[in-house]
């Protein structure tokens, strides 16, 4: 079971977006990155096309490394650390390290 899953929440702790919040778009588990929306923009040159009538410039999210994440806490209301438990009916679950909630 992997701490950061698609759909969390997540606060970037390095780099240039240190400090920004967004929601993991997408988890690429071999490469240990994420995609998340609003953090590691970087530019792409699109050509026109016949879909996409207008080109130019446009911003994209760049995979970040999953170690420069952490993830935050709504009841908390902080990044913070994940631990796991077995549930009573033997389920495996994630929760937060500082208030013991569940993720």
């Amino acid at each position: 079971m992997y701490k950061i899953k698609k759909g969390d929440t997540v606060q970037a702790i390095k780099g240039k977006d240190k400090g920004k919040k967004g929601k993991v778009l997408k988890v690429l588990f071999k490469e240990q990155r994420v995609i998340v929306e609003g953090i590691n923009l970087v530019k792409k040159h699109k050509r026109k096309t016949q879909q996409d009538q207008q080109g130019g410039i446009v911003s994209i999210e760049a995979p970040i490394k999953s170690s420069n994440l952490m993830i935050f806490c709504k009841h908390c209301n902080r990044p913070v650390r994940v631990g796991f438990t077995v549930l009573k009916d033997g389920t495996k679950s994630r929760l937060c390290r500082a208030c013991k909630e569940a993720l």
